[in-house]
């Protein structure tokens, strides 16, 4: 009954059909109808125009580059990102309210100022390429500079994503854990992992959504060579230069679906760690 009367209470905020009615609007204005222009627009397209975009050498290298680099980036984030966040989180050090906030630097700064930024310091001649250039070692306008520059717009997604759940994580079950005879890998696998496997995977999934949609960090480092180190948002704009619609739609909304899927994985994976976390509480 007291459940039911507090249903009835009317509060000082919009209801749900004013607050319901403003945010399909805003979706449908930002979201839904230019993603259903671009479907609209590829829907034109037959069948043997729309594989012909997608099944040309060049969109298939750009294919390559954009999901392989990208999930080489992501598998870096998670690692580098993780080790981070542990830090961050279990230690206690001058410097560390700095670090903290460099790890947003990514998201701060503008992708073509990141992008000038690693040329500068990869190239030939620049203060680290210049010692690897003598190594046999390339990474500007090279597939390695596209995934050195996807690696480091990455890094904050994981870890944001690892860093408040392991603030939480209690460090009495890890020492209980070594009580009981338990190494620091027993513990780290059977203790610290399995809470910390999901929010990981979440942090993975988005740096590796970020990575193929990315494009300003890239444009410089890369050389934007076709067949080589051109990736598919560049892919894109070269096509509409071109005036190439067909083409630059058929792979956008390619690269659309696989958007979509990754948020709905990003959602599953949300909801998996909430789960996970509620039952280990």
């Amino acid at each position: 009954m007291a459940y039911a009367l507090s249903l009835k209470r009317h509060s000082p905020l919009p209801g749900f059909p004013l607050a319901f009615a403003i945010t399909t609007l805003g979706i449908g204005a930002m979201v839904l109808l230019p993603l259903s222009t671009l479907f609209f627009k590829s829907s034109a397209l037959t069948l043997a125009e729309l594989g012909a975009a997608l099944a040309s050498e060049r969109a298939l290298a750009a294919f390559r580059l954009s999901f392989g680099a990208s999930f080489v980036a992501a598998l870096a984030d998670a690692v580098f990102g993780f080790v981070v966040a542990w830090v961050l989180v279990r230690y206690r050090f001058p410097g560390r309210a700095l670090v903290d906030a460099l790890v947003d630097l990514p998201f701060a700064l503008p992708t073509s100022v990141a992008g000038l930024t690693l040329v500068t310091i990869y190239s030939q001649e620049g203060w680290i390429g210049r010692w690897l250039e003598p190594l046999g070692v390339r990474v500007a306008f090279t597939p390695l500079g596209v995934t050195l520059a996807l690696t480091f717009v990455g890094v904050p997604f994981v870890v944001r994503a690892v860093q408040p759940v392991l603030e939480d994580l209690e460090v009495d079950v890890e020492e209980a854990s070594a009580t009981l005879g338990a190494t620091r890998w027993q513990t780290f696998r059977h203790v610290v992992m399995p809470a910390l496997a999901p929010p990981l995977l979440t942090g993975f999934t988005l740096a590796f959504a970020r990575a193929l949609g990315e494009y300003g960090s890239i444009v410089f480092i890369s050389g934007n060579m076709p067949g080589r180190t051109e990736i598919v948002p560049l892919l894109i704009v070269t096509k509409l230069e071109e005036y190439d619609y067909a083409g630059a739609t058929a792979i956008a909304a390619a690269m659309l679906l696989v958007a979509f899927a990754l948020l709905v994985a990003v959602g599953f994976l949300h909801r998996w760690t909430r789960r996970s976390y509620g039952a280990a509480a």
